[in-house]
């Protein structure tokens, strides 16, 4: 711009065009004999103004008495303003729009981040208004005091969370951080019940005159104390093990659009497949032509191990919750009066006349195809054992199975109500410990049901649901070791 209006102001004469061409160059300045005086006061108007490029970048503009330069006599000055005095208005507005624009979008961002942020706190807000009146109002949404008790309500939200988190995820793959981050938030809001169901104990206090004095101390429920802790870590164990799955040599493919070769990568992979009929909606692994490596494979077993381990121990904390449980009234009064009737003529009299009792050998003459059966069976020999119990203990007319377990030590070990529920109890452990994916027993849904204890309903739920998670796993990585194992004995 100020190099145009310069040569705006050049004199007519174009034999002076090379020496204003001289010092339109930055930072040159003429000597007085190179020009004449006529022209003086218009050649030396650039050592004053001459703005180079890299300044008019930052669109400075010029006031009438510039700090930069020295003051000068206003009579060596022509009549006409020197380019000097001229403010760069056009390229200094331009940059200050763009400048401004540039801030207006930024504080438009911070706003607009601050409103999601506004929202997402809003979003989970409003979730956890809905889980709570859900939780006050049993599940019954028309208010009339119709719902479920506060127990129960809380069993169901561990279970619903556990099937929005885990419902979909069936493969070896780590959670969804979203998924993972709602699984931690939600469990911490339900088992923060459990922090203020507690027991008074005595203690002894000594006061200041040296006086001995029992009080009560509140302290967590014992099965609480033992229970929950063992629980939370078995959950981050289960988390870890989906997490060491991030970097796989193996993947997935749906079985619905599966043919005999899969491709991945723009490479063909053999894919096996050999799935069960009651597990068509699980994804089929695939492997490398080739298999995978050793150190995949051993990954995969020590993963295997742990989530049995996992498997195991959740079961033992759910077993022992549901034993501690009450028997419903419900429960006892739907029960026959004869445990043969529950059993049938055959392992009732294996159970009578056998004089060496093996469960192992009854389960195997039985031949159970299906774990239908096998469940059948179960809720058959529970049904007939508390039959049993209830004719022993039929003498003592107690309200309590509390009352009735500690009676058990009085009764006569001879008598044969005894000794049939003892083999009862015995043919139902084993049968468990044969198919430990069993489903739960009629006795065990009833006593879920029926239940009062939000203590006992928190941890029987958090140990069921965490035993299914262990469970899966260990499935999961079955079905990849056996594909694994398929893929590298067809190629040899």
């Amino acid at each position: 711009m100020i190099k145009r209006s310069f040569l705006s102001l050049q004199p007519t004469n174009r034999n002076n065009s090379s020496n204003f061409d001289e010092i339109s160059e930055p930072g040159y300045q003429p000597s007085p004999s190179s020009l004449d005086q006529n022209d003086q006061s218009t050649v030396e108007t650039p050592v004053y103004s001459t703005m180079s490029g890299d300044s008019s970048m930052f669109g400075r503009t010029y006031s009438e008495t510039s700090a930069f330069s020295d003051p000068i006599d206003d009579n060596s000055y022509s009549s006409e303003p020197s380019p000097s005095h001229w403010p760069v208005t056009k390229s200094g507005a331009r940059d200050q729009a763009i400048f401004g624009r540039l801030e207006m979008k930024q504080q438009k961002q911070v706003v607009d981040d601050k409103l999601d942020d506004q929202e997402s706190v809003d979003l989970e807000l409003e979730t956890m208004k809905e889980r709570f009146s859900k939780l006050l109002l049993g599940e019954d949404m028309s208010g009339s005091g119709k719902g479920v008790c506060t127990a129960v309500t809380i069993s169901n939200a561990i279970a619903n969370l556990y099937a929005t988190v885990f419902g979909q995820n069936l493969r070896l793959e780590p959670l969804k951080p979203e998924k993972k981050s709602m699984w931690k938030r939600e469990m911490e809001c339900l088992l923060s019940v459990c922090d203020y169901i507690v027991e008074f104990v005595p203690k002894s206090q000594n006061s200041r005159d040296g006086t001995t004095l029992e009080v009560m101390e509140s302290r967590p429920r014992s099965d609480i104390y033992i229970n929950l802790p063992a629980l939370t870590k078995l959950d981050e164990m289960l988390i870890e093990v989906l997490d060491s799955f991030q970097d796989r040599e193996f993947w997935y493919a749906e079985q619905g659009s599966m043919s005999s070769n899969s491709t991945r990568s723009g490479s063909f992979r053999r894919v096996i497949i050999q799935r069960k009929e009651d597990k068509w909606w699980v994804p089929v692994p695939c492997v490398p032509p080739d298999g995978l490596s050793e150190q995949s494979r051993k990954h995969l077993r020590h993963k295997r191990d742990c989530a049995y381990q996992i498997h195991k121990a959740a079961m033992a904390i759910n077993s022992s919750i549901l034993a501690e449980m009450e028997i419903p009234h419900t429960y006892m009064a739907s029960l026959p009066k004869s445990g043969r009737a529950c059993l049938g003529d055959t392992i009732y009299r294996y159970l009578y006349t056998a004089d060496r009792f093996s469960p192992d050998h009854l389960l195997d003459c039985l031949n159970i195809a299906s774990e239908h059966e096998a469940l059948e069976l179960a809720d058959q020999v529970e049904a007939s054992m508390y039959t049993w119990r209830r004719k022993a203990c039929l003498s003592h007319s107690k309200s309590s199975w509390d009352m009735v377990k500690d009676l058990m030590s009085d009764i006569d070990r001879t008598d044969k109500n005894h000794v049939l529920a003892e083999r009862a109890e015995t043919l139902l452990f084993c049968l468990k410990q044969r198919y430990p994916e069993l489903s739960q027993t009629s006795l065990d849904t009833c006593k879920i049901q029926y239940n009062r204890d939000v203590g006992q309903a928190t941890l029987e739920s958090y140990s069921r649901v965490l035993e299914g998670l262990a469970f899966n796993i260990v499935a999961w990585i079955d079905d990849v070791l056996f594909v694994d194992k398929s893929v590298r004995t067809q190629d040899q």
